[in-house]
């Protein structure tokens, strides 16, 4: 996050479903907030806690309001507990500007957008933007149960309402999303968004590789992964930071970006867990271990960039472009 941040206020707080809640952030000055792109997210300061991300859910369209939603988690650092517990209509919190890692393709003829749980929160955008341009889609949004489904009613009654597929785990196996059959053939100019939890996430891109589909047209964005904790098979290695050549020791149960605080060299980081690219760093020699859910399976075979709150070599020094 850019020093300073944007000043919001919190106009509106809304329990959306079971364990989610919707935050309305509007410009504490009154003012219109920065343009963004739907896919796009923004970090957001939690009082007493860490920096987080968050899709805006909103129609791209408006300037006056941000809107996100967040679910709380039980395996909580601070982030989503912070935000239900301690932030309420009329509080003041520091967020970042919209970035974007997850923009919708233009040229596509189909959109094709399947939600896991949270995960509506930035296919919602992309179904305003895509409605509003008279574009073709579908919405697929799959929840455990009708209680935990964020947005039902907006969806509902929306304009799009006949695009959206509702699939609930506790109904009947008639509605249920069948995968295998949506992605059975690659069709040209189809698009495929996916965001949600990581085993949902895994098992959609999963079936569309093993279909054929070009990577080109699979995009998708995690919101969580799963923790990578040291194993007995990590070993030290060494970066070098190629502006002054400085060489950095990396121990087995370290993070490069801890080894790299340690030695007093600080780089931008958010998530920690190699989902929002922050800290995405440039690798101009050696081999990375990439251990992250950011990097697409060809950004990862190109081996020329890696996530160093998480990844680690497999080559003995890295040369970073630091």
């Amino acid at each position: 996050m850019n020093a300073g941040g944007i000043a919001v206020r919190v106009a509106r707080k809304r329990i959306e479903a079971q364990d989610i809640a919707s935050f309305e952030l509007a410009a504490a000055d009154g003012g219109s907030l920065p343009p963004f792109t739907a896919g796009a997210h923004i970090d957001v300061r939690v009082p007493g806690g860490p920096t987080r991300q968050y899709s805006l859910c909103n129609a791209p369209h408006e300037t006056h309001r941000y809107l996100i939603a967040v679910q709380r988690e039980a395996a909580t650092r601070g982030g989503s507990a912070g935000l239900h517990e301690r932030v309420n209509e009329g509080d003041l919190l520091t967020i970042s500007a919209p970035k974007n890692h997850f923009p919708l393709a233009r040229q596509a003829r189909t959109s094709l957008l399947l939600a896991g749980g949270i995960g509506i929160t930035p296919l919602l955008a992309m179904a305003e933007d895509l409605a509003a341009r008279g574009a073709d889609f579908q919405l697929h949004y799959c929840t455990r149960t009708r209680a935990r489904t964020a947005f039902y009613e907006r969806l509902q009654t929306s304009p799009f309402a006949a695009r959206v597929h509702f699939h609930f785990d506790d109904g009947a196996s008639a509605q249920r999303l069948d995968v295998a059959a949506l992605l059975a053939q690659p069709q040209p100019d189809v698009h495929v968004y996916v965001c949600g939890p990581q085993g949902f996430m895994d098992a959609v891109l999963a079936t569309a590789r093993a279909r054929g589909w070009p990577p080109a047209q699979l995009h998708y964005e995690y919101f969580s992964a799963e923790p990578v904790a040291p194993t007995a098979a990590d070993a030290a290695f060494e970066v070098q930071l190629a502006g002054s050549g400085r060489v950095i020791a990396v121990p087995a149960d370290r993070t490069v970006v801890q080894a790299l605080a340690a030695a007093g060299i600080e780089i931008p980081t958010s998530c920690e867990q190699g989902i929002c690219g922050t800290c995405l760093t440039r690798v101009l020699s050696g081999i990375p271990e990439h251990r992250d859910a950011y990097l697409t399976p060809e950004e990862r075979a190109a081996g020329d960039r890696f996530l160093p709150c998480c990844s680690r070599a497999k080559t003995p020094r890295l040369v970073l472009d630091l």
